[in-house]
């Protein structure tokens, strides 16, 4: 056996449930063979995992910025260290393959992302001081964070939740999705040895430990990243205990491609904007909206480009794309593809997926000549299909851009920068790109407009909203 994958076995044994413990079984959705077993976790376990953070939280935040940060670091050199073992999990279990912008990018955006928040600087702010009044704002622990994360980037999103809430002196109670545990437990796992005991714990659970983690009383705030419906429900069942929210809803991101763009140079960019992870991302490019007078070269071009990029499992070196996480979700992009084809629209690259072959991989899908109202374009498709939808005017696209109710991410496409930063002001979206899309930096801030959620992530910004503000007037 491979050596690498021995040891990626050897974590796996190490986070697997105990003799007698009730589990679930995860399955590679590539190949529908064993990955592994993961714990099924329960009240009585989220309670022994809250009882444990309540105790590690007051030293940890006594602790202070620099050697919270020093942690941090520690703990990034630690997903360093067993990088491999982690994308090989990561890989696995989500589908997504080992190369491309995939698990061994996204193990390493972990570590990134905890130096990151270790390094980014948050001092108190002096508001007044004029001799008579003096006000500082300060930022304390708000004391146990609850993190709900989701299937797509399992590990990533895990760390941006953590890191920011660790950095500010709390403790975390994670809650991984039920499609992709074991990335979570293999990756706290490792952090953990850097960290105190029982300061982040990890519940994995179903939908009953979400739900509690969001009416507990003991945690403060609550971090989620997934669709705006369980947004919506953890608006509601958080309110009684007034909790801090940062949540990350779903999107359905627009681009603009500008007359004065030219296609050959920007269909890479594009493609990767709208087929990253497999088109399952929140800010991926979902509606591309091209001008009449370059449509068809668009078209072409990121045909041309499309062809050429492989699919297939995850652990064979030379594939970029993998499949679709869960049968649900392919079922969900089969269905849309099929819809546009009935109403008329042209396929240009895929639409025909082979049900014979394991795995639900779903082929990379280009739909041209598409009307703006088609479900494919007006419903969030989540994986490899992207309608391109033709316009006359700038007014008219920006127009179809902000008629959705969702507002993540958006981008605008042209050789003139100033002419398309013009456009972007226009987007009701919380990022706009200039020439690409999806382009996510731990030193800038994100989040959603509209209902695509609120609160900020990333940077400074993004560590106040894991502190309690704090005025000291006098």
């Amino acid at each position: 056996m491979d050596t690498t994958l021995q040891q990626t076995d050897s974590l796996l044994n190490a986070i697997a449930p105990a003799p007698g413990e009730p589990r679930r079984e995860i399955l590679d959705p590539a190949t529908g063979e064993l990955v592994g077993f993961a714990p099924v976790h329960g009240l009585a376990e989220l309670e022994a995992a809250v009882a444990a953070a309540k105790a590690a939280q007051p030293a940890w935040a006594a602790a202070g910025h620099e050697a919270r940060s020093a942690a941090l670091n520690a703990a990034a050199e630690a997903v360093e260290a067993n990088a491999e073992e982690l994308a090989r999990i990561l890989s696995r279990e989500q589908g997504k393959p080992l190369n491309g912008p995939n698990a061994r990018f996204e193990v390493g955006a972990c570590a990134a992302w905890l130096r990151a928040a270790a390094a980014t600087p948050l001092e108190p702010e002096t508001l007044v001081d004029d001799g008579q009044t003096r006000a500082v704002l300060h930022y304390r622990p708000i004391g146990l964070v609850g993190a709900i994360g989701p299937w797509n980037w399992p590990m990533m999103i895990t760390v941006w939740q953590i890191a920011p809430a660790l950095r500010m002196g709390n403790a975390v109670v994670v809650k991984p999705s039920e499609y992709t545990p074991l990335s979570v437990l293999a990756l706290v796992r490792v952090i953990n040895g850097a960290l105190p005991e029982g300061l982040v714990s990890v519940v994995s659970g179903d939908r009953e430990v979400g739900a509690a983690i969001t009416t507990h009383p003991a945690i403060g705030k609550v971090m989620f990243t997934g669709s705006t419906a369980t947004g919506k429900a953890i608006i509601r069942s958080s309110a009684d205990t007034v909790k801090r929210l940062t949540l990350e809803l779903g999107g359905n991101d627009a681009g603009i491609v500008l007359p004065d763009a030219d296609p050959a140079a920007i269909a890479e960019g594009l493609f990767w904007g709208a087929f990253i992870n497999t088109g399952q991302t929140c800010a991926a490019l979902k509606r591309l909206y091209v001008h009449a007078d370059i449509y068809e070269d668009v078209c072409r071009a990121l045909t041309d480009y499309a062809a050429q990029v492989p699919m297939g499992v995850g652990l064979e070196e030379q594939n970029v794309l993998g499949p679709l996480q869960n049968k649900a979700q392919y079922e969900i992009v089969a269905g849309l593809v099929e819809a546009a084809k009935a109403s008329g629209a042209r396929v240009l690259l895929g639409g025909n997926p082979d049900e014979t072959q394991p795995g639900f991989f779903y082929p990379t899908t280009l739909v041209a000549d598409i009307d703006n109202e088609n479900p494919l374009v007006a419903q969030e498709q989540f994986g490899p299909a992207l309608p391109i939808i033709k316009y006359s005017t700038v007014d008219e696209a920006v127009q179809m851009a902000n008629a959705l109710e969702v507002g993540l991410g958006a981008s605008v496409w042209s050789a003139d920068p100033e002419k398309a930063r013009e456009v972007a002001a226009r987007i009701e979206a919380g990022t706009v790109w200039i020439n690409a899309h999806g382009a996510v930096d731990p030193r800038i801030p994100f989040g959603g407009a509209k209902q695509s959620g609120y609160g900020l992530e990333f940077g400074a910004e993004g560590l106040k909203h894991l502190g309690q503000p704090q005025i000291i007037n006098g």
